[in-house]
């Protein structure tokens, strides 16, 4: 039974802010309430289809739309590639016989070669490494916060030879962008196959983005981006722990440190996009959405002033950034649907 999966007391763990804690039992009661809502009001739907990427944010998703319609009623896709990390599929797949719910996977590397997703971007590459070529690995990073308070956040290219040697190259703006929209073929298609078991399931899409991703656009539009309802995009990472805890989601992947798992080199979500921290990013989101002042965020964080102020900074610049993702399609003129198709009684 799916309710043996959830603990009858508040599970005991460490947090580095205790601001940030809350009553888990009480938020998954809320979110349930959500999912059933959605699937039988919004959507008129038959069940959910989620995305399980071997993550924290993809399990917790499984677990609390199990818990909310049924775990009979739940799929989880595990949607791997070449270049992905096995350790991925193995935690995903476990997790999902944990909870009970039907699940199937499908590798999308074919597809992948189809649509070009490693010849172009491997291309962009070697216009900046021009022997990059087979046996190679790659990844985009950013600077460290340990580069400075005032680093500039441009992305570098680092590759990897066949014998282990990497460098760490600035690629023209060209050559980054053909890289990136290559790349983001990954997601796209795992958004398409995920919508194709829905659609043959009459089951609707569960998206997995928590704050800090869903805040600092942190997903691809029309890729993971796209779902039918987010449940946990309101809960900063820390929270998102806390639940995971409460809820029983197993040791292994709760203590994963957070991945993109999109290129061929391991790497961390925070050196591919936020820089710092999930846990201390949490906390400087909470203090600049709280309109605290720098000297007490600082305060709270353990940092000097500057680095908030740096941090602050690039929190606006993100949400400025990436608002074009969070951006529905512009109507010249608003359009107004006919009652019968908006009324729940329809």
């Amino acid at each position: 039974m799916m309710q043996s999966l959830f603990q009858s007391t508040r599970t005991s763990f460490l947090t580095t802010f205790p601001e940030m804690t809350f009553e888990p039992a009480a938020e998954a009661d809320r979110i349930c309430q959500a999912l059933r809502g959605a699937l039988a009001n919004d959507f008129v739907r038959r069940g959910y289809v989620v995305a399980m990427s071997g993550g924290v944010d993809s399990a917790v998703c499984a677990a609390l739309a199990a818990q909310a319609v049924g775990s009979d009623r739940v799929f989880g896709l595990f949607l791997p590639e070449r270049e992905s990390d096995p350790q991925s599929l193995t935690l995903a797949t476990s997790c999902a016989a944990r909870l009970g719910i039907a699940h199937a996977s499908s590798d999308i590397t074919a597809i992948l070669e189809a649509v070009g997703c490693y010849v172009n971007r491997d291309a962009a590459i070697r216009r900046v490494v021009p022997e990059y070529g087979s046996g190679w690995k790659c990844k985009l990073a950013l600077p460290s916060a340990g580069s400075g308070a005032r680093r500039l956040n441009v992305t570098s290219l680092i590759v990897e030879d066949p014998d282990g040697r990497q460098r760490r190259l600035r690629p023209r703006p060209t050559e980054y962008r053909q890289i990136v929209a290559a790349t983001n073929f990954k997601q796209r298609i795992r958004t398409m196959m995920t919508y194709y078991e829905a659609d043959r399931l009459h089951f609707a899409v569960v998206g997995t983005p928590n704050r800090l991703e869903y805040d600092q656009g942190f997903f691809v539009k029309g890729g993971d981006g796209l779902a039918d309802i987010k449940p946990i995009a309101h809960l900063y990472k820390s929270q998102v722990y806390q639940l995971a805890h409460w809820m029983g989601i197993p040791e292994e992947i709760v203590s994963r440190p957070p991945t993109s798992d999109t290129f061929s080199l391991r790497q961390s979500q925070e050196e591919f996009f936020f820089s710092l921290p999930p846990r201390l990013l949490d906390q400087l989101l909470r203090a600049y959405n709280a309109e605290q002042p720098v000297t007490e965020a600082a305060r709270e964080a353990s940092l000097g002033e500057e680095e908030v102020s740096s941090a602050w900074s690039d929190i606006i610049q993100k949400r400025r950034t990436t608002r074009y993702l969070h951006l529905g399609a512009v109507l010249v003129e608003p359009i107004e649907l006919a009652r019968e198709a908006t009324s729940p009684e329809a």
